[in-house]
């Protein structure tokens, strides 16, 4: 029987993953924040009243099938000095249009999925733009997922609220439905407080987190995030994120045991001052998960990034087990 897989996560992170592993066998799922305020998707949820879909629109190039110059048209970005449509992607807009057209996000993206061939689902974890807040360690508090990630404060936790104020927050129900069937429930890889936890912390798909049986695996980044997370060792992100789902519920943490050359990350090119995560095995042991390490590794783009294809092998592996 095909393995049912569902990632949860944003829609930089995700991709890399998600891209192999859809050359197995699976039936893949990858649910994706609506917390995102920044750039093209943050202007078309401020205008348009819609989640923003940026995130969206990478995840469903990444599980596409398609032509690829449809998919290179999809991405296109209009340039800074096309004053009105600057830095807007095309596939946003198309996003946003089908949105305004069917007057439901959900078959916005079911129509974009068939237009791309693409090989899985996606959903957005709530059918409206939520905002992301945030309490740092010293006691300040912080609003929007731009703002939060500027900051670069050391952070205690994170939560959503709706855009509207006085609505309700209502996750979407094809997501939890797709984490109460899933074999296997993937998070990251990706920012922990502004990828992963927006979607953790939404009434509804924590407790759906709680009640599945599926195996949980968290894929634990190589690098620490400026300001967020550092020093951070791999054990300790899993605390942070077993801490919002409220119950140590990851079963498996993925982390990388290959060391990245002091001198390639261009920490300028990057906009990051960030070091290695370092492995505490024991730790993860305490908190009830396992340890699998491995060489992940990817240098690229004088960068630090997962190896797809080693971990979408590990991840396939699991549901067989």
């Amino acid at each position: 029987m095909t393995a049912k897989i569902v990632m949860i996560g944003g829609g930089s992170g995700l991709p890399v993953i998600i891209r192999p592993l859809i050359q197995h066998d699976v039936d893949l799922t990858a649910i994706v924040t609506v917390a995102d305020d920044g750039g093209s998707s943050g202007l078309l949820r401020d205008y348009v009243n819609i989640i923003p879909p940026g995130d969206i629109r990478n995840i469903l190039v990444a599980m596409s099938e398609g032509d690829q110059e449809l998919l290179d048209l999809f991405q296109y970005r209009f340039k800074t000095n096309d004053a009105f449509l600057a830095k807007h992607a095309v596939g946003n807009l198309l996003i946003a249009a089908l949105t305004e057209m069917t007057g439901d996000i959900s078959e916005a993206i079911a129509r974009l999925a068939h237009y791309l061939k693409i090989k899985g689902h996606v959903f957005p974890v709530a059918k409206q733009p939520l905002i992301l807040h945030a309490k740092t360690k010293s006691g300040q508090f912080l609003e929007g997922e731009a703002a939060i990630t500027a900051a670069h404060q050391s952070l205690d936790h994170v939560w959503v609220e709706p855009n509207d104020e006085g609505e309700e927050i209502v996750a979407s129900p094809e997501a939890i439905a797709a984490i109460l069937d899933a074999d296997l429930i993937v998070f990251g890889p990706g920012s922990l407080f502004t990828s992963i936890l927006p979607n953790v912390v939404v009434p509804g798909i924590k407790e759906a987190l709680q009640e599945t049986k599926a195996k949980q695996v968290y894929i634990a980044n190589i690098m620490t995030q400026k300001g967020e997370t550092d020093s951070y060792t791999d054990a300790e992100h899993l605390a942070v994120l077993n801490r919002h789902l409220g119950q140590n519920l990851i079963d498996y943490v993925l982390t990388n045991d290959q060391e990245v050359p002091a001198d390639f990350v261009d920490y300028q090119k990057w906009g990051e001052i960030s070091k290695q995560v370092v492995q505490d095995p024991e730790k993860i042991r305490q908190a009830g998960a396992k340890s699998i390490s491995k060489d992940f590794l990817a240098l690229r783009d004088a960068g630090a990034f997962h190896d797809g294809d080693k971990v979408a092998d590990v991840l396939v592996s699991l549901t067989e087990e």
